[in-house]
């Protein structure tokens, strides 16, 4: 299976407390929670339902599992409205979590990995065809891109800067080029752009 990713930031690379909840995610005394609530034109609607659709996997870090089971989990068709292509392949898809503290998950279709990640992955990757996402998940996320893993990186950027929280890549870190393989800007500003990892950058040297 192809690997890729979906994540929404802001201009400034925050991934933290996206969700509608202003509370759903405190850590580190956060408090600009819900910044990407109706932010999307019916277009980016349209492309996230969609991504989620083409599925035939998904993989999670704990945190964002535990938030989508509490959500998506528990929903029914009619709490979806507009929404049912995540919903309906999130409920129906096989699920994957990496954890070594997870032990009993109750949201059907779920398998835990506890052990090697990384040797997990690359047997899902190998094993069959289709497509394993990711969303939310951004320490996996960073994870997954040290280990060569990912295969297509795609960013939702929501045009606010918020000046706090947790970015989907950190002050330090490991570097990497990227190749840019599709690009569109809907009618609220929100931009959407799909990469493929193109190992590392080339830095110019002096003369």
């Amino acid at each position: 299976m192809k690997l890729t990713t979906m994540t929404q930031v802001t201009v400034d690379g925050v991934t933290q407390g996206n969700g509608g909840a202003s509370d759903e995610d405190r850590r580190n005394g956060f408090d600009r929670g819900g910044w990407a609530l109706g932010r999307g034109d019916d277009g980016t609607h349209a492309f996230i339902n969609q991504t989620y659709q083409r599925a035939d996997a998904f993989l999670f870090g704990r945190r964002t599992y535990e938030l989508f089971a509490g959500s998506w989990g528990s929903w029914t068709a009619q709490d979806v409205s507009g929404w049912e292509g995540v919903w309906r392949a999130l409920n129906t898809r096989p699920k994957y979590v990496a954890s070594t503290t997870l032990t009993d998950p109750a949201w059907s279709g779920t398998t835990v990995l506890p052990g090697d990640v990384a040797a997990a992955v690359r047997k899902l990757k190998a094993e069959s065809e289709g497509e394993l996402q990711v969303h939310g998940s951004g320490t996996l996320i960073r994870w997954l891109l040290e280990n060569d893993l990912v295969d297509e990186l795609t960013l939702i950027v929501m045009p606010v800067v918020l000046g706090q929280g947790a970015r989907l890549f950190p002050e330090t870190g490991p570097d990497l080029a990227l190749d840019l393989v599709e690009s569109r800007a809907d009618s609220k500003g929100v931009t959407i752009q799909v990469y493929r990892p193109a190992g590392r950058p080339r830095y110019a040297t002096s003369a």
